[in-house]
């Protein structure tokens, strides 16, 4: 499967421009899974956005949304293109987010300003993590927080006891990512998980796609007889 993947980028990177492919190059070179994201029923649309678009330029390939209470969709406005980059999970409900993410071998870290256990500058990054964040209102439901293996916090010296959770989410990503790169942890994606995501992205840069993939099939056919 791997060999007929690699056959079919290379077909399709024909219709790229060499910029275009040595851009995907680059981009994933500095995208990871050692860390991802969990944002549980977040009512207001644009934060939700704000927050993928933050994965998107700091490097986070994945982005979990649990829609337990409200229904979601992504305000491309806000996102600005930063739902062709970033791999978006749905959830029906908290529970099957947190044993997804365990699955996958996830610890749940709990982002909350309720709670000194960890701030964010001793936040040990050497285990991959899901990082959860709660509703603009409430926070996190408790249904994380007696589920999670840490807690998180941001440190703040105002009167202020929250930021908004785009702002919180902008601060966490930067400063994880940018001290997961500088380390020595086996971050970056597998060579199996960088053609995967240059087969998706070529897919999404390419008008016509499904005839051109036609042609492609036509012609191993072709080939194999």
């Amino acid at each position: 499967m791997e060999n007929f993947n690699q056959e079919l980028l290379t077909y399709l990177e024909g219709f790229l421009t060499e910029n275009r492919k040595e851009g995907f190059l680059r981009v994933l070179k500095n995208r990871t899974k050692h860390f991802t994201i969990a944002m549980e029923d977040v009512y207001q649309l644009h934060n939700t956005s704000a927050v993928m678009r933050s994965c998107e330029v700091f490097g986070i390939q994945e982005l979990n949304v649990i829609e337990q209470k409200f229904g979601k969709r992504i305000d491309t406005e806000i996102a600005m293109g930063a739902q062709k980059w970033v791999d978006v999970n749905r959830f029906n409900t908290v529970q099957s987010c947190i044993d997804e993410m365990k699955a996958k071998g996830y610890q749940v870290i709990a982002t909350t300003p309720h709670n000194d256990s960890c701030m964010l500058h001793e936040f040990d990054i050497s285990n991959p993590s899901a990082l959860f964040f709660g509703t603009e209102r409430n926070g996190l439901s408790e249904e994380v927080i007696q589920q999670a293996d840490g807690f998180l916090k941001i440190p703040m010296v105002g009167y202020t006891e929250s930021l908004n959770i785009s702002v919180s989410a902008a601060i966490i990503i930067q400063d994880i990512t940018n001290r997961l790169r500088q380390s020595n942890i086996d971050w970056q994606l597998s060579e199996e998980e960088i053609l995967e995501k240059r087969l998706d992205w070529t897919r999404k840069s390419i008008k016509d796609i499904e005839f051109i993939e036609r042609k492609f099939h036509e012609l191993k056919e072709n080939v194999s007889e």
